[in-house]
C-alpha cells in the first residue's frame, strides 16, 4: 500500500494508492469520523489531487473506526450557532463544494459503510456511484430533531431515495437499517465482508474504459431529468459519435474484433 500526497498535512483523512485505486480514508475514530470544517476542507482537497492523479483509475472511501461517520461534529455546529448569516453561508458553501465535487469526481467512486452514517454521511454516500455496506450499519437524516433541514445533502439524497421517501425520513428523522437502505437504492450491496464484496466490483471497473467510465457518468447525470427532446438526441448521438473515433474508443472496438484486452494506457498515451 502506498501512501500518497506526502507533502500534504492531513489530521482528518488518510489517502492511500495502489493499483490504480485510491482510497480516501476518514481517520478521526475517536470523533466517530464526525464532519468538522477541517476534515471538509481535507475531502475537497484530496478529491482534487485523486482527480489529477493519472495513477487513480477508481476511488474508495472508507472509514476507520467502528463508525462510517456520525454526522456533523458537536462542536463545529456550536461554532455554527455562534456566526451571523455571512459566515454560515461560507460555511455551508464549503459542505456544498464537497458534495457536488464527489458527485462530479471524474473516475469510479465507491463507498464502503460499516456502523453510523447520519446526516451529512448518508449525503456523502449518495453521492457515491456505487455503496456496500454491512448489515449492521444504520442510516438517518436526524436534522429536524436540531430544528435544521438537511437542504445541502438534499439534491443527492432525494435522487437517491425518491421524493416519496425522503417526504418520510427527512421529517421522521427515524433510524433505519442497511435492509431498509437497500430497499431505498441508497445502497447496492450489503455485505458482513466489505472488502470482499467491494473486489469484485473493483475488479470490473478497472478493467474498464476510463474515458468512457467518465462519459458515462457525464451522460448519466445529463439523462437525470429524464426528458427526451431534440437537445437530448443531439447530445447523446454527439457523444457515441465522439468516443468512437477518440483514441480509447478505438482502442476498445480494436481489442474486441482481435480477440485481446484492451491496452488502455496506450490510449492514453
Amino acid at each position: 500500500m502506498t501512501t500518497v500526497f506526502e507533502n500534504e498535512q492531513f489530521q482528518h483523512i488518510l489517502c492511500e494508492l495502489e493499483q490504480g485505486v485510491g482510497k480516501l480514508i476518514l481517520n478521526r475514530v475517536e470523533k466517530h469520523n464526525a464532519f468538522d470544517e477541517v476534515m471538509i476542507a481535507e475531502i475537497i482537497k484530496a478529491l482534487a489531487l485523486f482527480a489529477a492523479n493519472s495513477h487513480c483509475q477508481i476511488l474508495v472511501l472508507k472509514a476507520n473506526g467502528k463508525h462510517f461517520s456520525a454526522g456533523a461534529d458537536l462542536n463545529w455546529m456550536r461554532k455554527q450557532a455562534q456566526m451571523d448569516f455571512e459566515q454560515n453561508l461560507a460555511d455551508a458553501n464549503e459542505l456544498a463544494r464537497l458534495m457536488h465535487d464527489l458527485d462530479k469526481f471524474p473516475k469510479p467512486t465507491l463507498v464502503q459503510v460499516q456502523g453510523a452514517a447520519f446526516g451529512g454521511a448518508l449525503g456523502l454516500i449518495c453521492c457515491c456511484d456505487i455503496a456496500v455496506a454491512s448489515p449492521k450499519s444504520s442510516f438517518c437524516l436526524s436534522e429536524v430533531k436540531l430544528g435544521l433541514i438537511p437542504a445541502v445533502i438534499s439534491p443527492y439524497v432525494v435522487r437517491a431515495m425518491g421524493n416519496r421517501a425522503s417526504r418520510r425520513y427527512m421529517l421522521t428523522a427515524e433510524r433505519f437499517g442497511a435492509e431498509k437502505a437497500l430497499e431505498l437504492q441508497v445502497l447496492h450491496e450489503v455485505s458482513d465482508d466489505l472488502d470482499a464484496a467491494s473486489q469484485p466490483l473493483i475488479d470490473a471497473l478497472l478493467s474498464n474504459s476510463p474515458q468512457g467510465m467518465d462519459w458515462c457518468k457525464k451522460l448519466i447525470a445529463r439523462m437525470e431529468s429524464g426528458e427526451i427532446n431534440q437537445d437530448t438526441l443531439d447530445y447523446t448521438t454527439d457523444r457515441i459519435s465522439n468516443i468512437r473515433v477518440s483514441d480509447e474508443g478505438q482502442e476498445g472496438l480494436n481489442a474486441f474484433f482481435e480477440k485481446r484486452q484492451p491496452n488502455w494506457h496506450k490510449a492514453e498515451e
